[in-house]
This record gives C-alpha cells, structure tokens and sequence, in this order.
C-alpha cells in the first residue's frame, strides 16, 4: 500500500492508492458504485452490481478472478482509494481485444460523497491511464453522463476527446401506450429489406464504438444457416419493418437477454419519416408488453420526437471519450 499526496490546486488530503483485491473488496466496491450511481442505474447496471455481490461470496470465481484480471472482458482489475481502513474511492479497467486492437475501457470512477472534490477521482483516474498505457492498450476509453460537466472537465484535461453521444431512450409498463393512426403498415421484416437494414444499422451503431456491445448482426440476416443457429441455440429472434407503399423506413429487432429489461436495436433509414418511427415503436411495445421495460440505445438527437410520441422517455445521454493509448514505436 503506498501514501498518495493529491495532486495541486487541491485539498490538502493524503489518503492510500492500491490495486483492488478481487478476494476481499469487491463488496465495498459494489456498495460504493451503489452509493455513487443508484440514480441513473438501469437494470443492466443493478444486474451487473448482483454479481458483484453474488462473485464476492464465490470461492472458486475469486480463485480463478486473481488469476484473469488482465485477459478477460470484466471489471476484475482496477485500484481503490481507502481513508481510515474504509474503500471511498474506485476506479476499474476493463480490457478488450478488437480486430487486433488491445482496448482498455476505464469504467466505475466513484468517489464517496463525503471526499468529493479532494482529487481523488484524478488520481484514480490517472492510474488508471498508467494501468492502460503500461499494458500496451492501443486506445483507452471511458464514458460519462452529459449532465456531469465536472467530470468531463476532468477528462478532457487528463487527454480524453468527447468522440460520440448515445442517448438510451426507455418505456415502461407504467407508461402508457399512445394511440398511433396513419399510412404506415408494421410487418414482419421481410428477408429482402436485410441489405437496407444492415446498413442503417452501421449508421446508428457506428463502428468505432462496435468494440463495446453490438452484436453479431449475422444473426439478424435471413437465410437457413441463420434460422437453424437460432433454433440451436433457442434464440426467440423477433423483427419489425414499418413500411409505406412498399418503401422500407425501419426495422426494429429484439434478441432476448437475461432480465427484466428489454433493449431494442433500431435500423432507421437517413430519410425515415418520423411517424414511421413512433408507429415501429408502438407497435412493438404493444408486441412486448409483458416485458417490464424497454430500452433503445441511439445517438444523442436521433428521431428525438419520435421516441416522445411513442411514450418513450430519455433515460440518459452518455459522452463516449477516447485516448491515446501506449505510444508504440
């Protein structure tokens, strides 16, 4: 464990700076992200903080955790800053390999509201960029709430570029789902509109943000091999085109995950009519009306009067930051 001073301009507070133990902290590392981020969390997020917990109880996980903490896409390294014995401050370092790329995402900078504005989320924030750029990453990235200008200050200062936007949009059974009348039909997506869709999937999933979470979307393509793969694995695919006189202007596809949360993937077309939009929207949140909520990530702007017609609110806008990684020679 070393003493760490923080850096000038701030408080004069010395506190310890150590890499996480995966076998002992990762309880007081959930409770702390809990604390920090339980306003703005979705269902993904509480998921991901239950198996925290539940891993923090497993013997063998935390065995094989201390043993892949650098090789595997998972929160399971990273550093904490502790004040008299107790963890008030995390950050975590995911790593990634894409397309030969080695990527790190710096994830979880939380700090406890009683040592907020001390320094320390730079001084996590710091090790974390070391962490990376040691480890040979060819990009670093994290991301961070719109509504948090203090943070993005921080980041933009320590070298991190505000790179895209992405707004996730939600719907709940407690809201409900508004009348929708006009021309447009809402089929099932039609094997010949998978070229257009699969191209508009690339303009709301761009590629340089494919690293993260996309999916595989040769799953979403028609063919036998792609029905027989969706039949083995018990895939429960489901896709809607909305569609005027034959004219294709958006498909929306669900592919069934764990929990109570729905997300969807939207494909929209550069001269979508925005009604075909609301009318896609509606129609699926009456086909999936069992499910508790629903989820459309897209980019901050994007068919923004649409969602709102359709009864979907903004849950959040995330800025997508990026950094130079190690410099290679």
């Amino acid at each position: 464990m070393s003493a760490v001073t923080l850096s000038k301009n701030q408080a004069a507070v010395a506190g310890h700076l150590r890499p996480v133990n995966v076998i002992r902290d990762l309880g007081a590392v959930a409770d702390l992200i809990e604390l920090c981020f339980y306003k703005t969390m979705d269902d993904d997020g509480q998921r991901y903080l239950q198996n925290m917990r539940r891993a923090s109880r497993d013997d063998s996980f935390l065995r094989w955790a201390t043993h892949a903490v650098e090789t595997v896409s998972m929160p399971l390294s990273g550093y904490v800053w502790e004040e008299s014995g107790h963890i008030v401050g995390n950050v975590s370092l995911v790593p990634f390999r894409h397309k030969g790329k080695r990527i790190f995402l710096v994830a979880n900078v939380a700090v406890h509201p009683d040592y907020r504005r001390q320094g320390i989320a730079r001084v996590l924030t710091e090790k974390g960029l070391n962490h990376a750029r040691q480890r040979g990453a060819d990009s670093i990235w994290l991301h961070v709430r719109d509504d948090n200008p203090g943070a993005i200050s921080l980041y933009e200062e320590l070298g991190f570029s505000q790179v895209t936007r992405r707004t996730t949009w939600q719907a709940s059974l407690n809201t409900a789902i508004p009348d929708n009348d006009n021309d447009f039909t809402v089929t099932n997506r039609a094997a010949r509109f998978w070229p257009l869709q699969r191209a508009w999937l690339d303009r709301v999933y761009p590629a340089i943000t494919t690293w993260y979470r996309t999916p595989n979307w040769n799953i979403l393509k028609p063919g036998l091999w792609q029905w027989l793969y969706r039949v083995f694995v018990e895939l429960n695919l489901r896709q809607w085109a909305a569609v005027r006189d034959g004219q294709l202007h958006a498909v929306a596809a669900w592919l069934p995950e764990r929990g109570s949360s729905t997300l969807l993937w939207l494909a929209i077309g550069p001269d979508a009519d925005p009604d075909a939009i609301t009318t896609l929207l509606v129609h699926v949140r009456k086909e999936l009306s069992y499910r508790r909520s629903l989820s459309v990530e897209i980019p901050a702007g994007m068919a923004v009067e649409s969602f709102q017609a359709a009864g979907f609110v903004p849950h959040r806008t995330l800025i997508w930051m990026r950094a130079d990684g190690a410099t290679h020679s």
